[in-house]
């Protein structure tokens, strides 16, 4: 059972890098998984932690580049636009698709919407942005793990 949880736990971290997977979710049931199986009191504190720690992650991941991005001027319009644009991405060029069609969809929002001189900084910003909140996806995933590890070695 904890080999199973563990495994995947792992998947769920790679997931949050690698775009084909649901990370973030796959951690959550690896976790409840473990606590489901093991049945202890320990068990569901250290369960209790770690979807804790992956529910602010999920809230600090959107919150924290967003107010990034509308302090650098990019309206959710051109998010939107560069999230379809790289859906369509994503079947069109598998995997790398997606970041290909997302920066080519924000750019063209905003060459749209204040022209080709702010652009590319705009574009630039929204890149940081998504960057800052997979590693904030990330950082949630790793301690939700590491707290899963702790208390599979504690029961």
């Amino acid at each position: 059972m904890d080999v199973v949880a563990g495994l995947l736990i792992l998947v769920g971290v790679v997931g949050v890098v690698v775009p084909l997977l649901p990370g973030t979710l796959l951690v959550a049931v690896g976790v409840l998984f473990w606590a489901i199986e093991v049945r202890g009191t320990t068990a569901w504190v250290f369960a209790g932690l770690a979807l804790m720690l992956l529910a602010v992650g999920a809230v600090v991941k959107y919150t924290v580049p967003g107010r990034r991005l509308r302090t650098a001027g990019v309206p959710t319009t051109t998010m939107v636009a560069g999230g379809l644009l790289g859906i369509v991405g994503f079947f069109v060029v598998p995997v790398v698709g997606l970041l290909i069609g997302f920066v080519l969809g924000v750019y063209l929002a905003e060459l749209r919407r204040v022209g080709s001189a702010a652009a590319w900084p705009a574009t630039k910003a929204a890149l940081r942005a998504v960057g800052l909140s997979l590693l904030i996806e990330l950082a949630a995933a790793l301690l939700a793990a590491a707290v899963w590890f702790a208390g599979a070695m504690s029961t």
